[in-house]
């Protein structure tokens, strides 16, 4: 499989960039074409520009380049830490960008949804530092939403599956090894033949 990953966060030593690593080497040992960006490193510009927004307009080469990779992509994993129940603005600026229509979907007759993503496979790691316990009595779990159905479900992903990692400031090293041990599992398994 061709697996697109996406990782959006800022820091070298964090926890995400270990995931981001950990599921690119399970990919690349079990045989899979992967292509990774590290949003922050690359200085993705998370900006659109309103002249970019309409479907045929032409856009900068760098994210005419991810829309490619997005398009041919048999299966995705993104990798981003928990702020305010929402990716970082840069990766929430990426979607935006590239998940664009007639990239990702399309409108067709009557506002019927076309879903080009049909058939792909996508798989979500975030981290947070509230306890699960707390997040979902006080918050619910607006990023699972905001994955599974607003913009992977929109597209047409369904095989889909999402896991929080948490509280990541109380975690030991141990705990972060073991972390790490299901991601690999993880990867595995959702990106094995079917």
């Amino acid at each position: 499989m061709n697996v697109l990953v996406i990782l959006g966060h800022q820091h070298p030593g964090s926890f995400c960039h270990a995931i981001a690593e950990t599921a690119v080497q399970t990919l690349q040992a079990a045989g899979h074409e992967v292509t990774f960006h590290d949003l922050y490193a690359e200085s993705f510009d998370p900006i659109l520009p309103h002249d970019q927004i309409p479907k045929d307009a032409p856009v900068d080469p760098v994210v005419q380049r991810h829309c490619d990779e997005v398009r041919f992509a048999d299966g995705y994993v993104i990798v981003h830490p928990n702020w305010w129940a929402q990716p970082p603005a840069i990766l929430k600026g990426w979607i935006d960008r590239v998940f664009r229509q007639g990239v990702a979907y399309e409108f067709g007759p009557g506002g019927k949804i076309i879903e080009h993503l049909a058939g792909k496979r996508a798989l979500v790691f975030t981290t947070s530092n509230t306890p699960r316990d707390v997040e979902l009595a006080v918050f619910g779990d607006p990023l699972e939403n905001l994955w599974k159905t607003c913009i992977f479900g929109f597209c047409g992903v369904r095989d889909f599956r999402r896991r929080n990692f948490e509280s990541i400031v109380l975690s030991t090293l141990e705990q972060r090894r073991q972390w790490l041990e299901e991601v690999r599992q993880i990867t595995r398994e959702h990106f094995a033949p079917r």
